[in-house]
């Protein structure tokens, strides 16, 4: 009897213990892999040294941002100047300055590169060049890279509209052949439409074309005013023959001239590294002078400037920046107006 009562309990505990290891609140469950990461813009923090808002403006008023070139009379770089060496005029007014920086800092830069038919055996010296200028830059500096023939292309993936990787820029340069016409109007609408998406407050542009269009659906006019309004310190690199029927050598000087960048002209492609080395080197040693225009009536109408840069002992050096600004009010969040760089 003892035994019939221990046996059944047994078989009591084993359904209990059955159950138990039936229910799913029990199972053990597999570990989940952790989430991708989120997408960030590939760009290097600023160095800890630096004071990453050492050139950033926040202002409840329009500060224009003058991005100077400062050369002696035998073309070299002009180091160590102060806020007092320099002078702006703004319709032959003096200005008064009110922000100044003279450091090698960060900027947001876009090449703007022809891959139309006519540029096809130059193609190699032309990716060279444009990485060569890369590797000479800022290494904080924010790129990217518009290509165009008959259509616009922008280089990098849609999730990284910046970077400062040497492979990707390679990449974003290489990906397109050179064939077809040429949009040279509408590539750098995108591009300067791009440059307002940076983090940075000074921006430039670098262009290497021929300066001929025959594609676009932009207008020379139009191009030339959104240039004017963005204050971008635009480059350009003329990238021809005697023979190509579509160069444009005036209008690449016309608007490097406008916006205070330079034009170069190389005879030879084997002389592109040589020049986009110097656009690095010029970009970085540049000169940020910003000022409050005291006309405040913004209507839209261009503003004349002038820069002058003298020595504490009376020296005058040759200045380079943009020849003049449309007063036209711009709805930003800080609204502050970019000059150059």
């Amino acid at each position: 009897m003892i035994l019939a009562r221990l046996l059944l309990a047994l078989s009591f505990l084993a359904i209990v213990i059955g159950a138990i290891a039936q229910d799913p609140a029990n199972e053990t469950k597999p570990v989940q892999p952790p989430a991708p990461p989120v997408s960030t813009i590939n760009v290097p923090p600023p160095p800890a040294s630096e004071d990453p808002d050492a050139f950033r403006v926040s202002s409840d008023v329009e500060l224009v941002l003058l991005d100077i070139s400062v050369k002696d009379s035998d073309g070299g770089f002009v180091s160590g100047l102060k806020q007092e060496d320099f002078k702006v005029y703004e319709n032959k007014v003096l200005q008064n300055i009110k922000t100044f920086a003279s450091k090698d800092v960060p900027v947001t830069v876009g090449l703007v590169v022809d891959n139309s038919g006519s540029v096809r055996p130059k193609k190699p010296e032309i990716v060279t060049a444009a990485l060569t200028f890369v590797t000479q830059s800022n290494p904080h500096d924010e790129m990217f890279v518009v290509n165009f023939n008959d259509r616009v292309m922008m280089a990098l993936p849609d999730d990284m509209p910046f970077t400062a990787d040497r492979n990707l820029l390679r990449q974003g340069l290489l990906q397109n052949p050179a064939q077809g016409r040429t949009a040279l109007y509408d590539g750098l609408i995108t591009a300067l439409d791009h440059l307002q998406k940076g983090r940075l407050d000074k921006k430039t542009l670098v262009l290497i074309s021929d300066g001929g269009d025959n594609s676009s659906s932009t207008t020379h006019d139009e191009l030339m005013r959104r240039a004017e309004e963005s204050l971008a310190t635009i480059y350009t690199v003329g990238i021809y023959d005697d023979n190509d029927k579509d160069r444009n050598p005036g209008f690449l000087k016309s608007l490097a001239r406008i916006t205070g960048g330079e034009a170069f002209i190389p005879q030879n492609p084997s002389h592109l590294v040589g020049v986009c080395e110097k656009i690095a080197k010029d970009i970085r040693n540049r000169y940020t002078v910003g000022y409050v225009p005291s006309n405040r009536d913004y209507d839209g109408k261009p503003r004349r400037l002038r820069v002058t840069a003298t020595s504490p002992d009376g020296k005058h050096y040759e200045v380079r920046t943009r020849t003049h600004y449309l007063a036209a009010r711009k709805e930003t969040s800080s609204r502050t107006r970019e000059g150059g760089r």
